[in-house]
């Protein structure tokens, strides 16, 4: 299909919800569309799922602690700012929530001050998990908090079957992940067309 017939039947299949969304799990089907998309407005990632397949390195002693799903808000605000500055969310934090929470969300956090600066969070799947969010705000970056995240919540995985996280394949979080002993898996792609009223 081309880029005009995927980004219609988008249309009709999603007809109803403000944004649009359309992922790839083959990168190279994907790869030669991304162009046509992004000319149309819509934001191409490709992202890197990997696998937990080797044991922690030793890591930075930095104090991080289980909290309430709700305690990290506005740092969930903050990245949300970073990807689509000037979106009003409307009701997606209240979605994202529900699901998360029925997923038995696990949230971890670094503070400063009492207040959280770094958050990641786990879910758990039958036998596997996957760490769905890491987050350190911008002006914590570069201190270690990443690292101490991303050791906190493999370490809260236990003894799962799978564990797995997703990186963005064109940026450098995935060079983290992979010393923390994560393997790149496969490439995928998401083609995401922000709502046009300006809600996420």
């Amino acid at each position: 299909m081309s880029v005009e017939e995927l980004a219609d039947f988008a249309d009709q299949a999603l007809a109803g919800l403000e944004h649009r969304c359309i992922d790839f799990d083959l990168i190279g089907a994907a790869e030669p569309l991304r162009a046509g998309f992004e000319a149309k407005g819509w934001k191409a990632e490709r992202l890197v799922w990997m696998r937990h397949e080797a044991p922690l390195p030793p890591g930075p002693e930095i104090v991080v602690e289980e909290v309430p799903y709700d305690a990290v808000d506005n740092l969930r605000v903050a990245w949300a700012l970073e990807d689509f500055p000037g979106l009003d969310q409307g009701d997606y934090p209240a979605h994202a929530r529900e699901i998360s929470l029925r997923r038995g969300a696990q949230v971890l956090a670094v503070r400063e001050d009492r207040a959280p600066v770094a958050f990641a969070q786990l879910e758990r799947y039958g036998g596997a998990a996957e760490i769905t969010h890491v987050y350190v705000h911008p002006e914590y970056r570069g201190a270690g908090r990443g690292t101490a995240m991303t050791r906190a919540a493999v370490e809260a995985a236990g003894d799962v079957r799978d564990l797995w996280i997703t990186a963005d394949d064109e940026d450098r979080p995935k060079e983290l992940y992979a010393r923390l002993g994560f393997c790149p898996a496969w490439v995928t792609m998401e083609f995401l067309r922000p709502p046009l009223n300006g809600a996420v």
